[in-house]
């Protein structure tokens, strides 16, 4: 028998017997979370009384366990080991509360209370599970997750706000950040790169809310989001020589559409001879390269002193010789230190940004330099963005669940107070099959793009064939 909080709404645990044979995910939408528009699955309701009888058992086993082990003594022991070492003591204790289990739901039971002792409670079978890619935490008693780009009801639950909230703090501290009522919000990390982000009363008014993102384990790069339908080859052909040219790029879209992804795909066709320094609020970023300095921000202590933003790292970054900078993304006045080192011998550089066009992309961008305090003037904002950025891709999450590059423009300079841009390739949607998932293909503009110059000069020839869009329709 399979515990109800461990089986996913509606039947058969994920990839069991029965369960309907799934479209392959995209890695785009493996580090992407929830956003509006994504369809909930729907399916027959949670038996939440059976749930409940086994939250409450679970929580039961588990404060006698604490109360007759000593937990310092789990130290250095394995996971197998410890197992081994409790697995009597459960048995014993059941005998106690005169609770039968056969050998299967005990094995399980045992399984759960060593989540509790050594990781993240009921998050541990929801973070091994490689289809999942968002986990999102509405309360101690609603659990949803993200499987290939839908969002269905688990039966995860946690004992009550008290005990999630104790997750929330292990997470939290294990990367020195804390949350509590003086500080109710917090992005932090788990050891594995998967970003969080909790929030707790008084803010969040129904209990502590937690949303997990998950990370492919397996390194990301252009091949990968080809043969997942994210871009054609074309693309990522165009876009591999776009980074080995050292082109500036920024990175556009909603939240989920993949940004990060693609800056991790991307980053895959740095040269190893570079060195690399990365700045981020909360380390997501899965460089492979082997000169890289990961830079994080650090926020403010109980006293309200010591906070370290990304504009602090960006400008200590520009002192550390690196060949690239790459900001995770880019929120307020650090915008304007990044255009300054794209524009003073950083080339190669990348950023993301939340935008729904390659325009609004660079509006956003303008925007942010007036939060730096800059006294500067429109126009002169305008230049500087125009120097220092030289192709936009622009991503989106569609309604099927899907992300894809839908656009890569190129910033060609400035006309008036005007910034120039054209695209070069752009999705195309063409229809909805009877699945509902989207049918388009990202087709060339018939444009050839000015940095062609540049990957010739760098010894990046790339056909010309590449941008015929008679030629893409033929095929």
């Amino acid at each position: 028998m399979i515990w109800p909080s461990q089986r996913p709404l509606g039947g058969a645990a994920a990839g069991g017997a029965g369960a309907a044979p799934a479209p392959a995910a995209t890695p785009l939408a493996a580090s992407t979370p929830a956003a509006p528009g994504v369809a909930i699955a729907r399916a027959a309701p949670i038996d939440t009384r059976r749930v409940d009888q086994y939250t409450d058992l679970k929580v039961q086993m588990h404060q006698k366990l604490i109360e007759r082990i000593n937990l310092s003594a789990l130290d250095g022991m394995s996971r197998e080991q410890v197992g081994r070492e409790i697995g009597d003591i459960v048995a014993e204790m059941l005998k106690e509360v005169n609770h039968a289990l056969n050998l299967g739901e005990r094995r399980q039971l045992v399984e759960d209370i060593l989540d509790e002792l050594l990781g993240l409670g009921p998050l541990e079978p929801l973070l091994k599970d490689p289809t999942i890619s968002d986990i999102m935490v509405n309360s101690a008693s609603m659990v949803f997750v993200e499987r290939r780009g839908k969002i269905e009801e688990v039966g995860t639950r946690f004992a009550n706000d008290a005990h999630l909230l104790r997750i929330i703090g292990k997470i939290v501290s294990g990367v020195g950040r804390r949350v509590d009522e003086s500080s109710p919000m917090v992005d932090a990390r788990l050891p594995d790169g998967s970003r969080i982000n909790a929030i707790i009363p008084p803010l969040a008014l129904d209990g502590p809310v937690l949303s997990i993102r998950k990370f492919s384990k397996s390194p990301i790069d252009l091949d990968k989001l080809v043969g997942f339908g994210s871009m054609t080859a074309d693309c990522a052909e165009v876009l591999r020589g776009v980074i080995k040219a050292r082109r500036n790029v920024l990175i556009s879209g909603g939240t989920g559409s993949g940004k990060t992804t693609m800056l991790n795909a991307l980053s895959a066709s740095i040269d190893e001879s570079e060195r690399i320094v990365t700045i981020e609020d909360s380390a997501e970023l899965q460089l492979q390269q082997r000169h890289v300095v990961r830079l994080e921000t650090r926020p403010s202590n109980v006293e309200g002193r010591g906070e370290v933003t990304q504009r602090d790292l960006v400008k200590n970054a520009l002192r550390m010789r690196p060949d690239r900078v790459i900001l995770g993304e880019t929120r307020s006045g650090e915008a304007f230190d990044m255009l300054q080192a794209m524009n003073t011998g950083h080339d190669g550089s990348m950023t993301t940004v939340h935008a729904n066009t390659p325009r609004d992309a660079l509006s956003r961008v303008e925007q942010m330099i007036g939060m730096s305090g800059i006294d500067i003037s429109p126009k002169s904002a305008r230049q500087q963005i125009a120097s220092a950025i030289q192709v936009v891709l622009q991503l989106e999450r569609l309604s099927d669940g899907s992300r894809r590059l839908t656009s890569v423009a190129e910033v060609t300079g400035m006309e008036g107070e005007v910034i120039l841009m054209q695209e070069i390739f752009k999705f195309v949607r063409e229809g909805m099959d009877g699945n509902g998932k989207i049918i388009g293909s990202m087709r060339p503009m018939g444009i050839r793009p000015k940095f062609m110059e540049v990957l010739n000069a760098r010894g990046i020839n790339l056909s010309p064939a590449l941008f015929d869009p008679y030629r893409r329709a033929e095929a």
